[in-house]
């Protein structure tokens, strides 16, 4: 999602008149778009930022911004750290960054003295309607689409509530119409977003005949000519009801891999997360999804180490992590965010703790992956070709189950779903050759 707000400000300067530039050393204006998950996130935009400031003694017309969660979460007081920032700008303020680097710029080129901060981290009606500006790539055939903002879920250990606001839902026809344009351009695949994206539209659209206002967005997508293919992220398990389900069995493009955020396997811990699902309830839809699809892929998120977790509510996510069978996995050590209820719980757990159970799933996570690529090779996959890789000597793309394939190719099937015979596997990337005959468009 930060990548896509990113885009989003960057197409939004460009239409101004902005230039992008490939080098931070080359640009007099530069904008840093921060996460606040994790405070280390936090910690790491800290010191960018601080080492950046020192440009103004060089170069004092240079403009140096802070936006998103971690602006949204400081606000002013990132001030006493970074007093020489010129801009702090909150999550629903995205599109007032170039009207305010406009007139940023007309007052020092009017002689006026560099003058306060910008500080703007309020809420605004409509905001979550402005993330619809792109800046393609030349043949890009990916894109994201901002379709939700904000949250309602309050997990016990979440600071994206403060940082994102509460759930806000795009209009569905803006959405198509987006999709369509998106298509128009040469993109093939496109990958839905929202921080509960399978809440979208619930309290603005109707259920029409047990089918979620989400899986009528899903069907409309799936009917634009040009799109291959659809993903989504990042969901809860809350939304896996039957119509997204049996979604798998009817939208052909809808890929065949689920983020699925597990957090814990542990029904105490979810209880304490205040996450609304069981470990029964949890895996009852890994094995509904792979009912429907049996080459479905998964990936997941889990913490550990959070708040008064044992030695058993541990064991009791291994079990569950390792029946799930997961492709890819984004393992956590749990960290205090203040201001959210888990930062004051008692029984906090030793940071060796923390490392010996995060290494213990990355260890579970290495053989499941290893095993599931191993699987792949000698079999034909279904390639969306990206374009060359970082090397410029191959090219790359991904199958249908989110894996990363790297392959030799011509600059013509960019864009093109391809057959791919897989000849060898890492624990992430597949590789292998073209079977030609059998390429379309």
């Amino acid at each position: 999602m930060n990548e896509r707000d990113s885009e989003a400000v960057a197409a939004m300067l460009r239409a101004r008149g902005y230039r992008i530039v490939p080098d931070e050393d080359d640009c007099d204006i530069l904008l840093l778009n921060t996460c606040s998950v994790r405070d280390a996130a936090e910690q790491k935009a800290i010191g960018k930022a601080a080492n950046l400031q020192h440009r103004k003694k060089s170069q004092p017309d240079f403009v140096l911004g802070i936006l998103g969660c971690m602006a949204q979460n400081r606000g002013a007081a990132l001030l006493d750290q970074l007093p020489d920032v010129d801009l702090i700008i909150g999550t629903q303020k995205f599109h007032q960054v170039p009207g305010y680097l406009d007139n940023l710029r007309a007052a020092r080129e009017a002689g006026a003295p560099i003058g306060e901060t910008l500080v703007d981290i309020g809420e605004e009606t409509g905001s979550q309607n402005t993330i619809k500006d792109h800046a393609l790539a030349e043949r890009q055939v990916t894109a994201f689409v901002s379709i939700q903002q904000g949250c309602n879920m309050d997990c016990s250990f979440c600071i994206v509530p403060k940082t994102r606001g509460d759930e806000r839902s795009r209009p569905m026809d803006e959405i198509v119409a987006e999709c369509r344009a998106l298509a128009e351009r040469g993109v093939r695949e496109i990958t839905l977003l929202g921080q509960i994206v399978t809440s979208y539209g619930r309290r603005d659209y109707a259920h029409t005949d047990g089918v979620t206002p989400f899986v009528q967005l899903l069907e409309r997508v799936h009917a634009i000519d040009g799109i291959a293919r659809i993903r989504f992220t990042s969901p809860h398990p809350r939304g896996f009801r039957d119509d997204l389900v049996a979604a798998y069995g009817r939208l052909e493009k809808l890929c065949g891999y689920v983020h699925l955020p597990m957090q814990s396997g542990s029904d105490r811990i979810l209880r304490a997360m205040n996450r609304p699902y069981t470990r029964d309830r949890y895996r009852e839809i890994v094995e509904a999804l792979r009912a429907v699809r049996p080459d479905m892929y998964f990936s997941t998120d889990v913490i550990v180490g959070f708040p008064g977790e044992t030695d058993a509510d541990f064991e009791q996510t291994r079990d569950l992590f390792a029946a799930c069978d997961f492709d890819m996995a984004y393992i956590f050590k749990y960290s205090i965010r203040t201001g959210t209820p888990a930062a004051t719980l008692a029984q906090q757990v030793p940071d060796e703790v923390k490392e010996r159970r995060n290494q213990i799933l990355l260890d579970v996570l290495q053989q499941n992956s290893l095993r599931r690529t191993a699987k792949l090779i000698g079999r034909v996959e279904e390639v969306l070709v990206d374009g060359p890789d970082k090397t410029g000597e191959r090219f790359t793309g991904r199958t249908r189950g989110n894996r990363v394939c790297i392959f030799e190719a011509e600059p013509r099937l960019t864009g093109q779903l391809v057959p791919l015979k897989i000849e060898r596997a890492s624990v992430s990337t597949l590789y292998g050759a073209l079977e030609l005959a059998g390429v379309n468009g």
